[in-house]
This record gives C-alpha cells, structure tokens and sequence, in this order.
C-alpha cells in the first residue's frame, strides 16, 4: 500500500530550526510521522540511518568510532533512543563544527530521550514535538493552518460574519473519533481500525513501556490505560484509578506519568491565577488521539459511538488534543488551562496567550446551541479579574453554522475553527 504524503505543519519550524541550531531532536509518540517527515525533507541533504534495526544498533553500541565514520555528517538518527550513548559523540562533534542542521534526531520513548537531550545536548539542538495529524493536516489544508496566535486574531476580527462551516472540506466527526489521526488509519480506510489500534497498544506495552519501566503485570497495566480512557475528558483523581485497578497510588502516578512523557494522554492543569474562588486543582485527562480512546472504550461503529455516554467526553478530547497539536505544530509553548470553581463555574479551555490576554472556550458536543449552554461564560463577566484579560468567549460545538449568540459570544462550528 503506498503511503500517502500529507503536509505537515510543523516542517517550516524543522527547516527554519536547521539553518540556526547544530541538531534538532524530533520526538513525538510511535507512529505519529517522524520519520516520513524528516526524509521528506532532510534524505536530499543527509545522509540516513535507523537504530531501530538490531545490526546497525549492535553497531553502534560497540564501536561509535566506526559508526560516525560510515554514517557521517550531515546524518538523520531514527530512534535515537536506543543507543542514547551517541549523544556524547555528537556533543564533541558539534563542539567542534557548530555548523547548523547536521544532526537530525528522532525518538519515539520521549522520557528517555529527553533526559539525556537535556543533560548532553542543552544549548545544541532545538526540540520539536510531532503528535498524529492535525485536523487541518488531515483535510490537506496545512498550508492554511495558523499559528495559535494569529487563529485566535483571525476568529475575533471576523465575529460579525463567520463564513459557514458547510464550505468547509467534508469531514465527518464520527470518523474522526473511530479512525483517529494517526497518518496510517486516518488516511487509509481499508487499513482495520481494529487490528491496527490493538497492534499499537500491544506494540506501545510491550516495547516502549516494558523499555522505560519496570512493570511486572503488563495486563495490569493495560488495565491501568483502559481506566484513563475512561476518565477521558475529567477531571484525574488517581487514588480512584488505583483503587480500581489494585495499586498504590505512587504507582498510579508513575503510570500516569509514563502515558504523558510518551503522549499518549495530555493533562490539561486548571487556570493558576488568583481569582478570589476556590478552584478545583487537580489536571483534566484526555487522549491525545481518539481512535486509541474509542478502541480503548470498546466503541466500534458509528452507532454506538453517538449513543455512547462517553460522546461529549471524546469530542472535547478531539477538539483540545487539535488545540496542542496547533501550539506544538508551530513551534510554541503550551498556553492551556480549563477552570472549575467548586461554586459550579467551569471554563472547558483557556487559552492564554504572551500579552496576558484570555480565551475562554466551552466545547459542547451538542448541535443546537442555545444561550443556556453558554451558562459560564455569561456568568465570568462578572468576574472583575478575569473580565478585563478576557478577549474571547466562544462555544466550540457540532452545529453545521458558526453564528453570534449574544453580543459577545459566539458559536463557532468545530470545523470553522480546527480546519484552517
């Protein structure tokens, strides 16, 4: 089956790192496009080598030496991570020639690999993250995909008069949550979701994990992801996950830690700044991409998956998980937060941005909106520290036409918004 090459957001922030840091380390999750993307745009210019390959990793390990000297510079290094060692040789290398772009790195197992980036290559290679296709990316619209920044401009300059989200590309959200955005079954529906999603948790558990961690049970630990599945889109309580599953609550946490560092889930952490409530604390869980959470939850087709109790759930995942992938795509720092005051406000998502400036979004799986929906947002005007930083209040929701519902605050389809 030929592989089907989709742009990427994130190869402008690739090559513009290229021409001003000696490395650049690629991580992002197993299967997310690493690889496709850096030889789509470095296998001209660089020379290529995988460590996943057990020979050419023997290789390395026992005699670096050598293997610089047949794989020399400029050089891609698929999966760094299983021969960590060589950083040290290219520190001394770069040390010696900082000329910009002759190191390329890619690493699925982000816990190992950036701590050893960190601790050998500070200062010498730009770190870039690449999850599943965006939304934008999907539809092959990357080329029109902004930055958080400007997104954020180009919807508040345009409130008066959204253009209807039926005019954008046809994308349906059931085959967004079943398939998911991983390049493979996202673009290609005779691959089985099923087969493939339940080879890439077995592949995720018994290489990557079993890598990282010592964990003895790895059904146990399966049982640990199905219970994040779960809870996708709540509010994280890991004594309950725990005590569901029958471990200590220091291991739920290691656990919970192994999924974030390898991307597999986000925690989104409540809004910090004082506003005189007393806030929730705790992060909110969600799946970085929903094809894993919906094969996960044992949602198979279309018909269960819209009569499922988890559907408001899992379209609040797709749509935040959209929003990183729009920070990290584009090279920028992660500026989420949700709020929760325990007087019942809650804020699915803000946005905040470097001018302090505020975005408040609700995202409602529902498509008819109607001003009861916007519940939060009219009630945080009344909020004298929150009102004056607040830029927008929108809703995120299905409805096929993004419009105003009140004077400030608008509906925004999810497709007017994720798809350029």
């Amino acid at each position: 089956m030929a592989m089907k090459i989709i742009e990427r957001v994130l190869a402008k922030e690739l090559v513009r790192a290229a021409k001003t840091f000696p490395a650049i380390t690629l991580t992002g999750p197993r299967q997310s496009g690493k690889t496709t993307l850096v030889k789509m745009l470095f296998q001209k210019s660089h020379n290529y080598v995988n460590l996943e390959d057990p020979d050419v990793r023997l290789r390395a390990r026992e005699d670096a030496l050598s293997f610089f000297k047949q794989y020399e510079a400029p050089l891609i290094i698929d999966e760094i991570q299983y021969v960590p060692e060589l950083l040290s040789y290219i520190k001394t290398k770069i040390d010696t020639n900082r000329k910009p772009g002759q190191w390329i790195l890619t690493g699925s197992q982000n816990f190992v690999l950036m701590d050893r980036i960190t601790q050998t290559l500070a200062g010498r290679s730009a770190v870039l993250y690449l999850l599943p296709l965006s939304i934008s990316e999907r539809v092959n619209n990357a080329h029109k995909a902004q930055n958080m920044k400007n997104r954020l401009k180009s919807l508040t300059a345009r409130r008066k008069g959204v253009s209807p989200a039926s005019k954008q590309p046809r994308l349906s959200i059931t085959e967004c949550l079943l398939r998911g955005f991983y390049p493979e079954i996202a673009l290609h529906n005779k691959v089985d979701r099923r087969l493939w999603c339940g080879s890439y948790i077995t592949t995720y558990i018994e290489r990557d994990i079993r890598n990282l961690a010592s964990i003895g049970d790895l059904s146990q630990f399966e049982r640990f992801i199905v219970a994040c599945a779960i809870r996708t889109g709540q509010i994280i309580n890991i004594s309950e996950i725990a005590r569901d599953i029958g471990i200590s609550v220091p291991t739920a946490k290691r656990w919970l830690s192994l999924l974030e560092t390898g991307h597999q889930i986000y925690l989104l952490y409540p809004y910090y700044r004082n506003i005189g409530k007393r806030l929730v604390k705790s992060p909110k869980l969600y799946f970085v991409d929903p094809a894993i959470c919906t094969f996960l939850l044992g949602i198979d087709n279309v018909k269960t998956l819209v009569k499922s109790v988890n559907f408001g759930a899992l379209f609040e995942t797709m749509v935040v998980g959209d929003f990183l992938k729009r920070f990290l795509h584009t090279g920028s720092r992660v500026s989420m937060y949700y709020l929760r005051s325990r007087d019942g406000l809650e804020i699915d998502m803000i946005i905040e941005l470097d001018d302090g400036k505020l975005h408040l979004f609700e995202i409602k799986s529902a498509m008819t909106i109607t001003k009861k929906h916007a519940n939060s947002l009219l009630r945080i005007a009344g909020d004298n520290q929150l009102a004056r930083k607040i830029v927008t209040k929108a809703l995120i929701s299905r409805t096929d036409d993004s419009f105003n519902l009140t004077d400030d605050i608008a509906n925004y389809s999810w497709k007017d918004v994720l798809i350029s």
